[in-house]
């Protein structure tokens, strides 16, 4: 476990483990205000094709109980809140206060009430067996120890609910890896200097892409935490992938 340990991985750089949550919340501190726009340049908005598929395997339905977690700007949690409607709920749930202040704006200014809370995912302060449905986009390769997440979001489902996780993943398509590798590590922190005026955070993600488990790591994970009947959907030859666990 990642807490027996005195240091962690921060990209390809070792650091003590309470050194990465601050250096994690300063770098989306950094981002929050041109997140959404530098998503969309980095993917040639193909993250959206990405979160609508996520939430078609979600199936969220009216009446149930969601967790957005690291929902950062709240786009996961605007389409999930009219799904659920009228009578469910979504929390939007992120640990970095820059990014939940981001999506507070952008749900109110387009009239969608959800709940707010600024989380730990490794320790979550809600109840047992408190969501229907958890979703996770984008942040679990930023999170400390996984292990403890995934306990933790095992403990708040309701049995019969539902995980979804988005996440970068290992590219599948062996010849196009150079290509990729070249794009990650000298596009991407370009772009951010660009538009975003902080290359390191983009340099970051590159790097935390690569530190993160891989498709058949991530399931491995989800199981040793309870999960059942898991799977791994590859979306653009797995440079993202779904992983999907129930708790039954």
């Amino acid at each position: 476990m990642t807490s027996d340990k005195k240091t962690t991985h921060f990209g390809f750089t070792q650091v003590p483990i309470h050194e990465k949550v601050q250096r994690v919340t300063q770098v989306f501190a950094s981002v929050a205000p041109r997140y959404d726009l530098m998503n969309d340049l980095m993917s040639l908005g193909i993250h959206r094709c990405w979160k609508q598929f996520t939430l078609s395997l979600a199936q969220a339905r009216p009446g149930e109980i969601v967790l957005d977690l690291a929902g950062g700007t709240g786009d996961l949690a605007l389409k999930l809140a009219e799904k659920v409607a009228p009578t469910g709920q979504v929390v939007l749930a992120d640990i970095n206060a820059s990014m939940l202040q981001v999506g507070r704006e952008r749900l109110f200014n387009q009239g969608i009430l959800v709940h707010y809370a600024q989380v730990n995912a490794e320790q979550l302060p809600f109840a047992d067996a408190s969501f229907d449905l958890i979703t996770l986009a984008f942040g679990l390769r930023n999170v400390t120890d996984k292990e403890a997440a995934l306990h933790s979001l095992f403990r708040v489902l309701k049995p019969g609910g539902r995980l979804l996780i988005l996440e970068f993943s290992e590219l599948k398509i062996k010849p196009l890896k150079p290509l990729y590798d070249w794009y990650s590590f000298n596009i991407l922190p370009k772009l951010g200097q660009l538009i975003a005026k902080d290359a390191h955070s983009y340099r970051y993600l590159a790097e935390s892409i690569r530190m993160h488990p891989n498709q058949a790591q991530l399931l491995s994970l989800l199981e040793q935490a309870g999960f059942e009947r898991c799977d791994c959907h590859n979306l653009s030859g797995g440079i993202v992938a779904v992983h999907r666990g129930f708790k039954l």
